[in-house]
Order: structure tokens, then C-alpha cells, then sequence
């Protein structure tokens, strides 16, 4: 079955910087964009990241020039490298695949899927003190 599983999250000082990961799989990793998610208990979820299968990428206004997303298709990994951490940028943080998927011979994307739609991670805590 599809898993996504993020690791890297931490406490850290304002200023500080993580590496967040997520491995990816049960699924045909290049045929899919990936995102990076943010969530505060009382706040909308924000879509901090995305990349497409091709690699071109996107940023909230929030994180730009500070995180930097990433995919290796070789290791079914996506990163999400964030430095100059603020005190805002507190939350949990979710990987995403985009969905929905095709579920044939071999589970991917295809050309209706989107980002936010696919499947989820369970998500690291990142506490920016």
C-alpha cells in the first residue's frame, strides 16, 4: 500500500535550520508531484512546498528564499531543507503525493492528479523556540 513517512523534525533556536524527508512508498514515485504541508492546531493548513515530477517547484511567499524542496527519485525521497527558522514556522509537518492515483498493474499518478489530493504522512513536529 502507499506509505509516506517523514523524519528530520526537532526543536531548534530561531535562526536554526532542519532537513525534513519523506520516504515514499507503494507507489510509482516519478509519475507523482510531491508537497510539503504545515498545520497548526486552530490554523488552515498551509501548503508550504510543492515539486512537480519534472522538478520544477513552487513556495509560500512565508518560506521563500529560506526552505528549499527537493525529490531523489533514486531513494523515493522527498526533502525539504528550511534554514533561517523563525518562531512561526512552528507546526507539524505532512508530505503529500498528489492524487488521486490509478490503481493498475502499478499504483501512479496520472494527468487529473493534483497536489493535496493523494495520499498523506503522519507528520514531524517542528518547534522553532
Amino acid at each position: 500500500q502507499v506509505q509516506l513517512v517523514e523524519s528530520g523534525g526537532g526543536s531548534v533556536q530561531a535562526g536554526g535550520s532542519l532537513k525534513l524527508s519523506c520516504i515514499a512508498s507503494g507507489y510509482k514515485f516519478t509519475s507523482c508531484g510531491m508537497a510539503w504541508y504545515r498545520e497548526v492546531p486552530g490554523k488552515e493548513r498551509e501548503s508550504v512546498a510543492t515539486i512537480t515530477n519534472d522538478g520544477i517547484t513552487t513556495y509560500a511567499d512565508s518560506v521563500k528564499g529560506r526552505f528549499t524542496i527537493s525529490r531523489d527519485d533514486s531513494a523515493n525521497t522527498l526533502y525539504l531543507e528550511m534554514n533561517a527558522l523563525k518562531v512561526e514556522d512552528t507546526a507539524v509537518y505532512r508530505c503529500a503525493a498528489d492524487g488521486p492515483m490509478v490503481f493498475a498493474a502499478t499504483t501512479r499518478c496520472y494527468s487529473g492528479s493534483s497536489p493535496g489530493r493523494g495520499f498523506w504522512g503522519q507528520g514531524t513536529q517542528v518547534t522553532v523556540s
